[in-house]
């Protein structure tokens, strides 16, 4: 069943609604966060230890879509922020130059952000020496994929 409705006027309705991925404060502020990771400097906020482990079978088709990069361990705010600082270090279109559409991030398309392929682990917490961030674990940058040969 269809959620189109008719207004009452002869415009074309293409099932389309004027909302645009990635402009909400919400998402921004995420944005903002994850780039501040680069410039990560002591803050003395109380950071937990979160360790990140894939849970989902190595011939899920889920990892088709974005690589696994084993078990990482980060310094974050909270479970969901673990996600997104490991999201962080992952390369995303809005840093080459092959966006796939005007102002699309890939960063949201992350295996860590899915629960069905990683689960996120307290080790830690209150830690106020640590700075957010990666602290154990390699994350690949290959997670864009040519799609013109070199």
């Amino acid at each position: 069943m269809s959620n189109v409705s008719r207004t009452g006027n002869d415009e074309i309705n293409n099932a389309t609604n004027p909302n645009t991925f990635g402009r909400s404060l919400e998402s921004k502020a995420q944005m903002e966060d994850v780039a501040a990771e680069s410039a990560a400097r002591p803050t003395g906020e109380p950071l937990g230890v979160y360790r990140l482990e894939p849970i989902a079978a190595s011939d899920d088709p889920r990892w088709a879509n974005s690589p696994n990069h084993g078990v990482v361990v980060v310094a974050a705010r909270t479970a969901g922020d673990a996600r997104i600082v490991a999201a962080g270090r992952e390369l995303d279109f809005m840093e080459v130059d092959a966006a796939p559409a005007e102002d699309v991030t890939t960063t949201n398309a992350s295996s860590f952000r899915d629960d069905k392929l990683y689960t996120v682990v307290e080790i830690d917490r209150n830690r106020t020496d640590l700075v957010r961030g990666v602290l154990e674990g390699e994350i690949s940058v290959d997670t864009i994929r040519p799609v013109q040969p070199d």
